[in-house]
Order: C-alpha cells, then structure tokens, then sequence
C-alpha cells in the first residue's frame, strides 16, 4: 500500500514520528518529514523540511504532491506546564490544527489523512472508551490542550460530514513513552523524567504516593496502530494503548531496579487523575494488537537516553552530568 508513495509525517522527528517513520521506510515509502525541531539522527533517506505550520501557506506547499499525510504534530507538556502554561499549548495546537487538516483534506493527491489525538480529550473516567468523549468535559490536568485536540477531531469529521468522503482516521494514544521521547528535566512526562532523574541522581524522587494508574504504550506500537488505522481505512476514533492500567510505583520500580537506585516519594506533590486506562476493544476488534511489553520498552527507552544524553542536553542546553 505504502510502497513507493508519498508520505508526509508532520511532526516526524518526534517519539512516536521516528517510530513511523521508520515503518514506512521499511514499507519502501517515500518519506517526507515537516518539523520545526531539528532531528536527532534521522535516517539519510528521507526528506526533511523545516516548517513553521502554524502558517497555512507553508502547510498547503508540503502537502502538494503527497499520496497519504499523517499529522503528528502537537505539544508535549508536564502536568506542570500544562497548569501553568495552557496557552502555550493551546494557541499552537489550534493553528497546527486548522493549517494541516484543510491543507491535507483539500489536496488532490492525498488519498487518506491520519489525525493524532490524545489520552487528554477524555473526561476522566477509570476505562476509557471512544465514544464516551462527548458525555463530558477534559480532565482540568489536560484542559487546553484536551480541548484544542477535539476541535481537531471534530474537523476531521466536519470535513466528511460536508463532503461526504471518509478519508480521515483518528488516532488516541494512551501515555507515550520510547526513544526520542522529550527529555526536557523542565517539562518532561513521567518515563523520561523517571529515566532522567535515575541517570543524575543517588535517590529518584517521585510526585504523590505511586498510586495514580495510567496506561502506558511504547511509541513503536502507537506507529504500528497508525499504519493500521490507515491500512485498513479505519474513520472511527481508535485508542492505542495497553489496556492494562500500571501504578506510577511499578513503572518507578522498574526504573530504579534498572539503576539499583533507591525510591523517594514526595507525598505532598500532585500526581494528577488517580486512574485512566484505555478500552482496547475497538482497536482489537479490527485485528490490532501490542508487541512491547512495559519493562522492554522502558528498558529500551533507557538505553537510547543514555546512549544519546550528550546530544539531548545539547538540545536543551543542559551541562553535561
């Protein structure tokens, strides 16, 4: 299906959008990455293009010409940043939105469009299904940035609505974690924050008591669900993640077990939503199912950060531990 076409990967030298990328290379694909960040080691034969997308003209010029367009594009935020800097996140998010859908659904070329939502449009709820999002609001830990990523589903489905053509699939992945993840120690989510702090210090803290349950997948299995979802022309929203709900204390655990470095937990700092995992029924309903485990997977994401930490400081601008 892949072989030969064009392929834009908006956000492509991101976590999840190395992993894609690298499918569709092996797919014989021709891949086309538009980013704003400079990549890390990406591979010699794609296309890379450094692109502001919140400017529609430059959004419309890279979709020209392209067979299938995934947007993967957005911004990833600590529950920090996400509380102190909502518009930050939101005001981006809802450009890279409108710019991207309307460049890609409005190009000839383009046979099928793929949308990257998040966990975060969810009300909060223990089991999270597709189809409940509507019978509530976001979780206030993802507020901003909940909101603009269901303005983003909802144009995908305006646009089918209006001219009555499927040809857009909606992906929602759960808590995302691999190599190439942001490692940024001021605003990094809980696996690379874990793997950072285990790297650069004796004892490892960890905000709240370890017993808010989330649902964790590895970057690679998010790319094979995107494949799929287009593969198999899938327009209803699709959750990707483990459908097993993990305690921060066990992904902690298996953290500190890999450093043999001891756990604190700073009992009087937030530790956001207390359970969310995602139903898996849709997506195994169509045939999907995971391959990485959570222990190879945050093992993997530990090798790549210690084989790479001197070019991720670099990045941000962090003295060298």
């Amino acid at each position: 299906m892949f072989k030969d076409q064009n392929i834009l990967v908006t956000g492509g030298s991101g976590m999840i959008g190395r992993q894609l990328v690298n499918l569709l290379l092996e797919k014989g694909a021709k891949v086309y990455v538009a980013d704003l960040n400079d990549p890390i080691n990406m591979p010699s034969n794609i296309i890379f293009k450094k692109v502001d997308l919140r400017d529609f003209n430059s959004c419309k010029s890279i979709c020209e010409g392209m067979d299938y367009v995934f947007s993967l594009v957005g911004i990833k935020a600590s529950p920090k940043v996400t509380i102190e800097q909502p518009f930050d996140i939101m005001g981006p998010m809802l450009q890279f939105n409108t710019n991207i859908i309307e460049a890609a659904l409005t190009t000839p070329s383009v046979k099928w469009f793929l949308y990257t939502s998040t966990v975060g449009v969810y009300t909060p709820a223990e089991i999270l299904y597709e189809d409940d999002v509507w019978n509530g609001f976001p979780s206030q830990n993802d507020w901003c940035g909940g909101w603009a990523k269901r303005m983003g589903e909802l144009q995908c489905e305006a646009y089918e609505k209006q001219y009555g053509i499927g040809k857009c699939s909606i992906i929602r992945p759960a808590n995302v974690y691999g190599p190439y993840d942001n490692f940024d120690p001021k605003n990094a989510m809980v696996v690379p924050s874990l793997i950072r702090k285990a790297t650069e210090n004796d004892i490892i803290e960890v905000w709240g008591d370890g017993s808010s349950i989330r649902d964790f997948v590895h970057a690679k299995d998010v790319a094979r669900g995107m494949l799929f979802a287009v593969e198999n022309k899938i327009t209803k929203p699709l959750n990707i993640g483990s459908g097993t709900g993990v305690s921060i204390k066990e992904l902690a655990e298996i953290v500190a077990e890999y450093f043999d470095k001891p756990i604190k937990w700073l009992i009087d700092k937030p530790s956001g939503d207390a359970k969310r995992i995602f139903s898996m029924k849709r997506a195994y309903s169509y045939g999907f199912n995971n391959e990485i485990s959570l222990k190879d997977g945050v093992t993997d994401a530990i090798k790549w950060f210690i084989a790479n930490k001197d070019i991720v400081n670099k990045r941000f601008n962090i003295l060298n531990k």
